[in-house]
């Protein structure tokens, strides 16, 4: 029975896209259909009619492969993507759901990482529970773990070798990103710890917010709270915020343009958490951000009044992101030593009542508030309370051309002497 419909798409090469095609002989008799999505067709694909291609130029791949399983009438749909292809074990017999599963997943073992992904999902699943949009993402090869985590386990079915991956360019930034593919498949937590929400103060950053946001969803531990501020934005920020506004666990607020220490200051009253983390809304968490920093709050003293530790940085591109290294924090104990620290002290997890205690983020004279006011809260706090650096790395730092703190590194000076004075 043909009954399956094969979706690849996202190949890094040729060759590899090659070798997955040639690996869906093995299972020729239960394959109705193959589309492959890429940016560059292939020259041996031109002219096939066995294989229909789908330029990606300028499209999001969630959206368009959406928009594609709408459409679809077989009962399965069997996911190759970015290198991967299907073992020499792997037959038609072998792909095979009981009628109370899903989706049948497996492990790809890649280097040190170990990612889990669906490979065979039933079509009438994937009309409700729809792919991310690429937007929604740090990078386009997590679209299907990251669709995977939200799926419960109840719905899955767990096949060992059932995928092998080509031998791609090892370089850092892939290292990295698998690093953070393989935190998707970790089992809900359960734990017990003090409470932690997330606040995003937004202008005009439509264009990376709804990953900020996503990856505060996407959590094995659940934030308490996800709290945004639209600090009167000009783009379309404050529409795709509501879009993503729920009753329960994400809340959108809206206002006008004063800057971010004010709209930080605007979402504080809305925190019921012991601690709160800033997250900027260009910037990403990891899958397992609200565990690790759970489990560092065991111990922490009362007196602490910030928690933070290590910053992977990565550059944008046109259509990706580069990783560049990770800034591992510093131990930090007086004023002195934050106004010469070497990058931005981060991630910022605030205990809420001694935030609250000090009147939230200062709004001092230079800008009224509206650059570093990570820096003038940091100044404020270490006056009264001790910090506290652990060593994790859980935040995720993007460098792109509309940051505005980095167009504004030359008022630097003025405004340390006028922190200083205030």
């Amino acid at each position: 029975m043909k009954d399956i419909t094969a979706i690849l798409f996202h190949y890094p090469e040729s060759s590899s896209l090659y070798r997955a095609l040639t690996s869906l002989q093995q299972i020729k008799a239960r394959v109705t259909s193959i589309i492959v999505l890429q940016r560059k067709k292939p020259p041996s694909l031109t002219g096939s009619s066995k294989v229909t291609f789908i330029s990606l130029t300028n499209e999001d791949a969630g959206k368009l492969l959406n928009d594609i399983l709408r459409s679809l009438h077989s009962t399965y749909v069997l996911f190759l993507h970015d290198s991967n292809y299907l073992s020499a074990t792997t037959r038609s017999d072998s792909l095979y759901l009981p009628n109370s599963k899903a989706v049948l997943a497996t492990t790809i073992h890649s280097r040190d990482s170990l990612i889990h992904q669906p490979v065979l999902v039933r079509t009438s699943l994937l009309k409700t529970e729809k792919l991310p949009h690429i937007r929604e993402l740090p990078f386009q090869e997590a679209v299907l773990p990251a669709w995977l985590a939200k799926i419960g386990i109840s719905q899955q079915s767990v096949r060992k070798d059932l995928l092998r991956k080509s031998k791609i360019n090892r370089s850092s930034n892939r290292i990295q990103k698998d690093k953070i593919m393989e935190k998707y498949r970790l089992p809900k937590a359960k734990m017990k710890h003090a409470s932690l929400s997330v606040v995003i103060s937004t202008y005009n950053m439509e264009e990376y917010l709804e990953t900020a946001v996503t990856s505060c969803v996407l959590q094995n531990d659940a934030f308490d709270q996800i709290l945004i501020m639209d600090d009167g934005s000009t783009d379309a920020s404050f529409q795709k915020l509501k879009r993503l506004e729920d009753t329960v666990q994400i809340k959108v607020f809206h206002k006008k343009n004063e800057g971010k220490a004010k709209a930080l200051n605007a979402l504080l009253p809305y925190v019921t958490s012991d601690f709160v983390l800033e997250l900027d809304a260009d910037d990403w968490v990891d899958p397992d951000a609200c565990s690790i920093i759970k489990k560092h709050f065991s111990g922490l003293s009362e007196e602490v009044a910030v928690l933070y530790g290590n910053l992977r940085k990565w550059k944008q591109r046109k259509e990706d992101v580069l990783f560049k290294g990770i800034s591992k924090g510093l131990e930090i104990k007086e004023t002195s030593a934050l106004l010469s620290y070497p990058f931005p002290l981060g991630p910022r997890i605030y205990r809420t009542a001694s935030l609250i205690k000090e009147g939230g983020f200062p709004v001092i004279a230079f800008e009224d508030g509206r650059l570093y006011e990570d820096v003038s809260v940091l100044y404020q706090l270490l006056k009264q309370y001790p910090v506290c650096y652990k060593n994790f790395t859980v935040y995720n730092v993007r460098e792109h051309k509309q940051s505005i703190t980095r167009n504004n590194d030359a008022n630097w000076h003025e405004f340390i002497t006028i922190l200083k004075s205030e």
